[in-house]
């Protein structure tokens, strides 16, 4: 079992940058694959980023946030990281990190096992 905090939200404006850390705590971090989703008021939660287990040599973006946004992992530090760029205001929303245990990574919100508390992120104009 993991249990996973995010941190790093914030309010920023239009075009700024945010990085946000997913740090666990359990079972061995590595082993999990881990993904990012968003939800804003009123809409389901969206796919925003995953990485593979391990080296995280496998990633994956939602076509919204794709080139703008990064996900990357240090597993000797048992953190997740999602860097934001380029941010709009459609990207406000509470973001949330899971794990799963087959260390693939998905896009699909139920394949996760583990989640987060979420952060607020808020994008002004």
């Amino acid at each position: 079992q993991v249990q996973l905090a995010e941190s790093g939200g914030g309010l920023v404006e239009v075009g700024e940058s945010l990085t946000l850390t997913c740090t666990a705590v359990g079972h061995t971090f590595s082993d999990y694959g881990i993904g990012w989703f968003r939800q804003a008021p009123g809409k389901e939660r969206e796919f925003v980023a995953c990485i593979s287990w391990a080296s995280g040599s496998r990633t994956y973006y939602g076509d919204s946030v794709k080139g703008r946004f990064t996900v990357s992992r240090d597993n000797a530090k048992r953190t997740a990281y999602l860097v934001m760029r380029a941010l709009r205001p459609e990207d406000t929303a509470v973001y949330f990190c899971a794990a799963e245990v087959s260390g693939l990574g998905s896009k699909v919100a139920s394949g996760y096992d583990y989640w987060g508390q979420g952060t607020q992120v808020t994008v002004s104009s």
